[in-house]
């Protein structure tokens, strides 16, 4: 049990994240808190850990519908454009109904999201599975036709959305005025639900089956359209609802949100340990891959670096990942041949 835990890509993760931690702990620094008068860490500190996990919520939710793309063999460029989207059409049917009871607000904005984020989804597996078209080209096509939609229907104007999504987005629940849990807790609530789907389910276990071998797949009488339509809903689903999160958090949306957001969400997935070539990957890994990515952009503020530093770090650590992985596979490939 214990070894099959720490051989897991979570494990080894999270020794990173941890390492990581520690040396920025040491070498971060402290400052007087003029409230308290206390010293405190310049990093290990709840205000900057929450923000770093606001920071990551977005990518790693997202991360994790990704995350079922890849494993089926799939790839999914249009996440950042469905955000987009989502927040957009959120945005502009909460102006048109104007006022309404807070809890009414928050339920229309949410149902809203979702129910665009699950018609691109929908329309990317369609078109998937109906033109036999590889998803890496559908979805790059579909990014800058949901982009474009947004721009259109926006204007390209920031649209404000109503001060309930907000109140509740940041709501302190109890830390203080100035800490934000609930992106953290949206985060955790959805890598537990997809960690749960992929290990706990047959379905999950069909996605895993698909991405290893599809041909097998298909003789075992597995669904093959079915499952694939399947993970990019889930792809379209957990970018609706990061939508909803960030678009409260910040109080508007724009045709804008989320550009490039596809980049840190796929190496979020991959750094967590998702093979591009299907087959394998976790749910929890992709969240921890997005906190190793915020952190690392963390690192660079804390050391006082460079910040044009950020993407050549960030690239540099998704090509080292994806090497290590195929690295380890043809290791452990040739184990089994020999055993």
């Amino acid at each position: 049990m214990h070894r099959s835990l720490l051989r897991s890509p979570s494990a080894g993760l999270v020794i990173v994240l941890l390492a990581l931690g520690t040396v920025l702990t040491l070498v971060a620094g402290s400052h007087v808190d003029p409230v308290s008068g206390a010293t405190v860490n310049n990093f290990l500190n709840a205000h900057t850990l929450i923000q770093m996990a606001t920071d990551a919520s977005t990518f790693a939710i997202m991360g994790v519908g990704a995350t079922l793309v890849i494993i089926s063999g799939g790839i999914d460029l249009s996440v950042g454009a469905v955000y987009a989207l989502a927040g957009v059409v959120m945005a502009m049917v909460l102006r048109a109904l104007g006022p309404m009871a807070p809890v009414a607000t928050v339920f229309v904005g949410l149902g809203t999201c979702m129910l665009v984020a699950f018609i691109c989804g929908l329309a990317n597996g369609i078109m998937v599975v109906g033109l036999g078209v590889h998803s890496f080209i559908i979805t790059l096509g579909t990014m800058w036709i949901f982009r474009g939609i947004a721009f259109v229907l926006s204007h390209a104007e920031s649209i404000l959305v109503p001060t309930a999504l907000t109140d509740v987005a940041k709501a302190p629940l109890g830390l203080g005025a100035s800490l934000f849990p609930v992106p953290l807790l949206g985060m955790l609530a959805v890598a537990l639900l997809g960690s749960v789907y992929l290990t706990r389910t047959v379905m999950g276990r069909h996605v895993f089956a698909v991405g290893g071998n599809a041909e097998a797949s298909r003789f075992s009488g597995l669904r093959i359209n079915r499952i694939q339509l399947g993970v990019f809903l889930w792809a379209g689903l957990t970018a609706g609802f990061a939508a909803f999160l960030g678009a409260g958090f910040y109080g508007s949306a724009t045709s804008s949100d989320g550009t490039g957001y596809e980049l840190y969400v796929i190496a979020s997935a991959v750094v967590g340990g998702a093979s591009l070539t299907g087959g394998k990957g976790s749910a929890m890994s992709a969240m921890l891959g997005a906190l190793l990515i915020v952190l690392i952009r963390q690192a660079i503020r804390t050391l006082h670096l460079d910040q044009n530093y950020e993407w050549i770090i960030i690239g540099t650590a998704l090509i080292v990942a994806v090497v290590l992985d195929q690295s380890g596979s043809r290791l452990l490939a040739r184990v089994r041949t020999a055993g």
